[in-house]
């Protein structure tokens, strides 16, 4: 059986899942605290592929792996960071909406800056990588867009219902994830044994830097407590989901090598911020 029927079905059912703790007033919250979204959505949106550029610039790694690992950086914020905030006691509520934000503006910003990208890697396998836009676009407007709209509709007008269904998709969500990542790591195994050395180096990098990154621009722009933790959060932690989807998909780039870096990621990332979260609790109760 392809993969794609079990990365896009999964994909969908986390937007969706994503949609039902979403209203409509998360997407207002620029208007009311404007300076913490801002520095949390620049930070994801600017610096987090300027980040991942850099990072390729340096580390000797394939074309894919290029593609890859940028790819992570454009994805939009999963909603697996709005639990992270919760467990790290930062502010949910900006997690959220910076969440529903970056959902929205990366359905255009990704698109150019891979279409970019992608123009700069080079030769893959004797083929030139390609992206084409117009199915890239479309993909995430079926996998993204329609269920993260269905089910904030949902919320706003079957609210104990979607709570009911919420109930039970937020339990499914991060094995849901799991069995994504784990079925692409069994069968890219191989080349993920191969690389896991650079590509390890690689995500693991991109991850600290981004963390180090949220807390920089947090200094920088005065914002404190539940709002840093938040920011160091929504910046440091990306849509691994989307970006194996996008790779893996045969609408877009069709080649599960591109996914590794998002496999990596996905592994890396829970564990980086497990860490963080249990030492700011730490600091919390002893402060």
């Amino acid at each position: 059986m392809s993969t794609i029927f079990i990365v896009l079905p999964i994909l969908t059912l986390l937007m969706f899942d994503l949609g039902l703790t979403l209203q409509v007033s998360d997407f207002r919250m620029f208007l009311t605290h404007p300076k913490p979204v801002f520095v949390g959505l620049v930070g994801q949106l600017v610096f987090l592929p300027l980040v991942a550029l850099l990072l390729t610039h340096f580390l000797s790694i394939p074309p894919e792996f290029v593609v890859g690992l940028v790819l992570i950086a454009c994805c939009p914020g999963g909603s697996s960071s709005n639990v992270f905030s919760m467990l790290a006691k930062g502010d949910v509520a900006l997690s959220v909406s910076l969440t529903a934000l970056s959902s929205v503006i990366t359905l255009f910003t990704l698109p150019v800056i891979m279409e970019w990208v992608v123009s700069q890697s080079g030769i893959l396998d004797g083929a030139q990588i390609q992206l084409p836009i117009g199915k890239l676009i479309m993909q995430n407007v079926f996998t993204m867009l329609v269920p993260i709209s269905l089910g904030i509709a949902m919320r706003r007008y079957a609210r104990e219902k979607a709570a009911k269904i919420e109930a039970v998709l937020s339990k499914i969500a991060f094995p849901c994830l799991v069995i994504l990542a784990g079925t692409f790591f069994v069968q890219e195994f191989d080349s993920i044994r191969d690389h896991i050395g650079e590509m390890g180096l690689a995500v693991l990098a991109l991850i600290l830097v981004c963390i180090s990154l949220g807390a920089a621009l947090s200094f920088v722009f005065g914002l404190k407590g539940a709002q840093r933790r938040t920011i160091v959060i929504e910046v440091g932690m990306q849509n691994a989901a989307q970006a194996i989807s996008l790779a893996a998909s045969p609408f877009v780039f069709n080649d599960v090598k591109i996914s590794i870096p998002a496999i990596i990621y996905a592994l890396l990332m829970n564990i980086v911020l497990l860490i963080y979260t249990y030492v700011v609790r730490r600091m919390n109760s002893n402060s």
